[in-house]
C-alpha cells in the first residue's frame, strides 16, 4: 500500500522534492516558477489566487509574449507546487517579500518597467506591494480582489460561501474525513482535502459563477490556513499610501459572479486615484480562464498605453 502522506502518492510533489519541476531558490524558499518571452521586455508577473492555488489557471498570459511583454509565473510560498513550510512561517510582509524577491531575480535593467496580473488574493498581493512601494510598480490588473482591508474581505467571504453546505463536493470532503486525517505538517493529506473543498467553487449553480472545473496543479492547506488566521487575529489593511500611487490601474470583475458588482468593484477600489473597471460579461471569478478571449484586449490596451 502506498503512504498517503509521502508527497507524489496523494498529491503532486513540489518543486523541491522533484527537480525537473522548474523552480528559483529565493528568501529560503523554493518556489516553483517560470517565464516566457524576450527577458528585456517590460515584465508582467502572474499572481494567483488562494492563498495557496497556483498559477495554472493564469496561463493564458503568456500570449502577451506576442505583443512584447516579458510573462513571469509562480507559485507563492506554500503554494502551488512550491515548497511547504511550517505554519507559524507565514505572513503578509513574507509574501511580499517573496514577490519583490521575484521580481529581482527575473528583472535584467532598473528601468525595466514591471505590471502585475492578480487573480482573487493575488490581486490584494498585488496591492499591498504596490500600497508598500508605491513607484516600482508600472500598473497592475486586478481581477476580482476579495477586498483590501480585512472589514472588507469578511464582507465579500460572506457573499462567495453562499453555496449549499452538504453539496457532492462538501460531501467528498466529510468523506475523506473516514479515512484521511492529517496533522498540521501532513501537508500531502491537508493539500488533497482542500481540493476537494474546493469543488463547491466549480459546481452546477455555485455563487462564483465558474462555468465549471478550472485546472490547478494543487493548493496549499497550510499557507490558506495561517494567512487567513493571521489575518482574523491582526486585521490588515493595504490601502493606507495608495493615494500616492498616480498610475491608473485596471479592476475587473466576472459578470456571472452573483458575489461581485460594478458597485463592490468601484467600493474597493477606491482608495486608488485612478481607476479602470470592467465587467467581463459570460465569465465567473476565474476570469483569465473563462474569460480571457474578452480580457485579452481590454488587457493587452492597458498595458500599451503604459508601455
Amino acid at each position: 500500500e502506498l503512504d498517503v502522506r509521502q508527497s507524489g502518492n496523494l498529491v503532486p510533489k513540489t518543486a523541491d522534492e522533484d527537480s525537473s519541476i522548474p523552480s528559483i531558490s529565493v528568501n529560503n524558499t523554493v518556489l516553483h516558477a517560470e517565464a516566457f518571452g524576450n527577458s528585456s521586455d517590460p515584465m508582467v508577473v502572474a499572481l494567483h489566487g488562494g492563498p495557496g492555488s497556483d498559477y495554472r489557471v493564469q496561463l493564458s498570459l503568456k500570449d502577451l509574449v506576442s505583443d512584447g511583454y516579458y510573462v513571469v509565473f509562480y507559485d507563492q510560498r506554500g503554494s502551488g507546487l512550491s515548497k511547504r513550510h511550517a505554519k507559524s512561517s507565514y505572513t503578509i510582509d513574507t509574501m511580499v517579500d517573496d514577490l519583490e524577491a521575484v521580481i529581482a531575480h527575473y528583472r535584467t535593467s532598473p528601468g525595466q518597467k514591471v505590471f502585475l496580473a492578480g487573480q482573487s488574493w493575488g490581486s490584494m498581493l498585488a496591492t499591498a506591494y504596490m500600497n508598500e512601494f508605491p513607484p516600482r510598480i508600472s500598473g497592475a490588473i486586478l481581477v476580482e480582489p476579495g477586498g483590501f482591508t480585512y472589514a472588507q474581505v469578511k464582507e465579500f467571504i460572506s457573499k462567495e460561501h453562499s453555496a449549499k453546505f452538504f453539496n457532492e463536493g462538501s460531501s467528498d470532503v466529510l468523506y475523506s474525513d473516514q479515512f484521511l486525517t492529517g496533522k498540521e505538517n501532513d501537508h500531502a493529506v491537508l493539500d488533497y482535502k482542500v481540493a476537494l473543498a474546493a469543488s463547491h467553487d466549480t459546481e452546477p449553480g455555485n455563487a462564483l459563477g465558474n462555468a465549471g472545473p478550472y485546472p490547478f496543479w494543487r493548493y496549499g492547506a497550510v499557507v490558506n490556513r495561517a494567512l487567513f488566521e493571521l489575518v482574523e487575529r491582526d486585521g490588515f489593511d493595504f490601502t493606507t499610501n495608495l493615494s500616492q500611487y498616480e498610475t491608473k490601474v485596471l479592476v475587473v470583475y466576472g459578470g456571472l459572479n452573483t458575489a461581485y458588482s460594478q458597485q463592490w468593484a468601484e467600493k474597493i477600489s477606491s482608495p486608488y486615484p485612478h481607476v479602470q473597471i470592467e465587467k467581463i460579461d459570460g465569465s465567473g471569478h476565474e476570469v483569465y480562464y473563462f474569460g480571457w478571449n474578452k480580457l485579452y484586449p481590454i488587457a493587452l490596451n492597458y498595458l500599451n498605453a503604459l508601455k
